[in-house]
């Protein structure tokens, strides 16, 4: 799907379906959710930088080994994402991927780090390379890794 359609999509019914595919995914213990037409869906769990308590946001990832990497776009808005704010305060969370759930550790990269990485991850999904367009920030390519 053109990623200008996903930005129409986002923008106008977004803000209904996310939630419901969250519950969905999290309550078929990611059998349901985890698949969709972009890649695949992963449940990231951060804890809350004010209130401490725990915040799920489904996300495309791409997997890299043991691995995970999600881009901070928030679909091309302006607004870094909140889910981003929590992990440069905290940056242990948990990832649901399908049926595995486990433990990692966020690293956010910035720079020549980041530019390293972008062009693979903008062939893996090319929304990311358009929402990178519609916004002045910088997009964070974050990196979670499996904590032993």
């Amino acid at each position: 799907m053109d990623p200008k359609y996903t930005v129409k999509l986002d923008r106008t019914v977004g803000r209904w379906v996310y939630p419901l595919h969250r519950q969905l995914y999290e309550r078929t213990g990611g059998r349901i959710g985890h698949r969709s037409m972009f890649g695949p869906i992963l449940l990231l769990t951060t804890t809350g930088r004010r209130s401490g308590q725990p915040r799920t946001t489904p996300l495309l990832y791409m997997a890299d080994a043991e691995s995970f990497w999600v881009v901070a776009s928030n679909g091309g808005r302006p607004e870094t994402p909140s889910w981003l704010h929590n992990l440069r305060a905290r940056p242990e969370a948990t990832v649901q991927a399908g049926r595995d759930r486990v433990d990692v550790d966020a690293e956010i990269l910035a720079g020549a780090d980041r530019e390293r990485i972008w062009s693979r991850l903008t062939e893996y999904y090319q929304g990311w390379s358009y929402y990178q367009q519609l916004t002045d920030r910088q997009l964070a390519a974050v990196h979670l890794t499996r904590r032993p």
